[in-house]
């Protein structure tokens, strides 16, 4: 009889600890939050620090990664805050970035420090 109680305890502890480790499991999930990644031009540290700092003033923006070597800037921000990526565009435009989809004012691209000027595309 106590082998049974103590197989029974057992399995009940295991099932219990399964579904609470499934549950905890938040790498897979984050409600509320989207991801995105945006084509951002650059060249140097000093634009990956000025990068990350200008999207981070965006409204609703939860995390920032700028890749030097790829120019890929991938962001994390809340679904509530649908402006999110068109603001973080025009933000990094404003700091002097050109985007896919915005260009930097050229008196901001002259504004960067020398080391920071990119090969900017014709438009």
């Amino acid at each position: 009889m106590k082998t049974y109680k103590t197989v029974i305890i057992a399995i009940i502890a295991l099932i219990t600890f399964q579904s609470v480790n499934a549950q905890s499991d938040k790498s897979q999930r984050t409600p509320g939050i989207k991801s995105q990644t945006l084509k951002v031009y650059g060249v140097c540290e000093m634009c990956k620090n000025r990068i990350e700092t200008a999207v981070y003033t965006v409204d609703g923006i939860k995390s920032v990664i700028w890749d030097e070597n790829t120019k890929q800037l991938t962001i994390k921000y809340s679904v509530f805050k649908k402006e999110a990526v068109e603001n973080v565009q025009k933000k990094l435009a404003a700091a002097g970035h050109d985007t896919d989809k915005e260009k930097a004012t050229d008196m901001a691209y002259k504004n960067l420090p020398e080391c920071c000027h990119y090969e900017r595309k014709l438009s």
